[in-house]
């Protein structure tokens, strides 16, 4: 495995990714039952945008740069509050217009997010990454960090003895097959922990794979499936062109909010033509 997310850290897809996580965990926040947050692929957990690795392909600039650069509607920045909190959290309490130094990965959002009787466990499977992982949640008891498959560990740790929780899945997407492994673990985890949140990330770079894939999904059998799809340009098999995320059993209420959100997304950080946003049922609820 040779991925390495610091490259690609606060792009846009993370932006669109870990505001939908953040308020998925609000959600879970407003009953006192403790939850768990399993993060499969959890990277580094913390990145450093003045790194040379960051500076190499600044993707933060059309991320969580160009989010910052603007003010943004009132109802719009409460949608974000968790999310920018945690980013705030993670520079010393400071959130700037300009790019944060330092750009929280899933993993160190979750966590900024928990309550003390809250639990997350954070897995990732590339040695030096997991390294770095470990090193960042040393001596924090409410965390356990895993050096698993990501695949292994969707198995492993559902479902939680909590019976309450998200887990977020997020490969590299650098075999062959990811979008079908994507399914098979969607009715892995729903085997092994009905209740539980899921959210399911895949890029956007190609249309015809992606509705084969939400094709499939519709087929599955599984209940209520959200799938949250934005773009930042038409999609035309070169390069990341959109994020899309789909959310087994997302909370109530949640749908609205991303709909708003996501359609704030795709117009402000919109590289070219064809950009939009787009919630959709695949299964459940409004289908």
């Amino acid at each position: 495995m040779n991925y390495r997310h610091i490259y690609h850290a606060g792009n846009f897809a993370d932006v669109i990714k870990h505001a939908a996580l953040a308020l998925s965990i609000a959600h879970l926040k407003a009953k006192p039952a403790a939850f768990r947050v399993i993060d499969t692929h959890a990277g580094t957990g913390r990145y450093n945008l003045s790194s040379p690795e960051a500076l190499k392909t600044h993707e933060w600039d059309n991320g969580i740069g160009r989010l910052l650069a603007e003010p943004r509607p009132p109802d719009i920045d409460a949608l974000l509050a968790p999310y920018l909190d945690a980013i705030a959290a993670a520079n010393g309490g400071q959130l700037t217009i300009t790019a944060p130094e330092i750009y929280p990965g899933s993993p160190l959002i979750a966590r900024h997010l928990l309550r003390p009787h809250d639990r997350l466990v954070a897995n990732e499977l590339h040695l030096e990454d997991h390294t770095d992982l470990a090193d960042l949640f040393a001596g924090d008891p409410q965390t356990k960090v895993m050096n698993l498959d990501g695949w292994t560990a969707l198995k492993a740790l559902l479902p939680p003895i909590e019976r309450r929780g998200i887990i977020l899945v997020d490969p590299p997407f650098e075999e062959p097959g990811e979008l079908q492994r994507l399914v098979q673990g969607l009715r892995e985890a729903a085997r092994r922990f009905a209740t539980g949140i899921v959210l399911l990330w895949y890029p956007i770079k190609d249309l015809r794979p992606v509705h084969a894939f939400r094709q499939e999904l519709q087929e599955s059998g599984l209940p209520k499936l959200l799938d949250v799809e934005v773009l930042v340009r038409y999609p035309d098999r070169i390069g990341l062109a959109g994020s899309g995320l789909v959310i087994m059993n997302p909370p109530f209420g949640l749908e609205p909010k991303l709909a708003r959100l996501t359609t704030f997304l795709a117009d402000r950080l919109q590289t070219g033509p064809g950009a939009g946003a787009r919630v959709t049922w695949l299964a459940g609820e409004r289908v």
